[in-house]
């Protein structure tokens, strides 16, 4: 028999759409009785399983780190629980007929027994900020190749303006393609549109 850190814990199997919980309540004379729901993962199933865990006086939860699915789940709870994350290679069930209680019951044993290694997890704070600059690189990403496609369009148009301008996108080129695209074929000075 393992001993037992946590007396009153929660295992959670989070899934897209449904999420499995298993408190474990231990009392004195060392029996655990085990509590055992489905909630939706929508926030107001969230929210209510949020409430099934104050109702038991549960604070403390564990849940794998699947998928981004962990992340609403995390959010919600880490404002009233102390929450743990736990790798899926740390949490892997036992052999036999796998389900999504018993999985949930496993994750609760593990966690009772401290044998979840937990992950990191920055607070809010850092959280968003990490949000906001990977959407930041992401556009940055875009947009950059988006510049390419376009250099690639002119060079195939025999168009070598980055042979002539540093910057193909800059004000100069820019007045120089657009009067292309607009006369097409036709001839034309080019000083009138070169800016200083």
């Amino acid at each position: 028999m393992f001993k037992i850190f946590r007396k009153n814990c929660c295992g959670l199997d989070v899934h897209k759409t449904w999420i499995y919980a298993c408190i474990g309540i231990t009392d004195a004379n060392g029996r655990t009785v085990y509590k055992q729901a489905r909630f939706s993962s929508f926030t107001k199933g969230l929210n209510e399983l949020a409430e099934w865990l104050a109702k038991y006086n549960c604070k403390d939860v564990c849940l794998e780190s699947s998928g981004k699915f962990w992340i609403p789940v995390f959010n919600i709870l880490e404002k009233t629980c102390f929450v743990t994350l736990a790798h899926p290679k740390y949490t892997k069930p036992q052999k036999g007929n796998k389900t999504d209680r018993k999985d949930a019951k496993w994750i609760c044993d593990l966690f009772m027994c401290d044998m979840i290694k937990p992950s990191f997890i920055p607070g809010l704070e850092i959280r968003q900020l990490r949000d906001l600059m990977r959407y930041r690189t992401k556009l940055t990403n875009m947009k950059t190749s988006e510049k390419n496609r376009a250099l690639n369009c002119l060079t195939v148009s025999n168009l070598k303006l980055d042979d002539v301008f540093s910057d193909v996108f800059g004000k100069s080129s820019t007045s120089i393609i657009q009067y292309l695209l607009e006369h097409p074929g036709e001839s034309f000075d080019v000083r009138p549109f070169i800016h200083a």
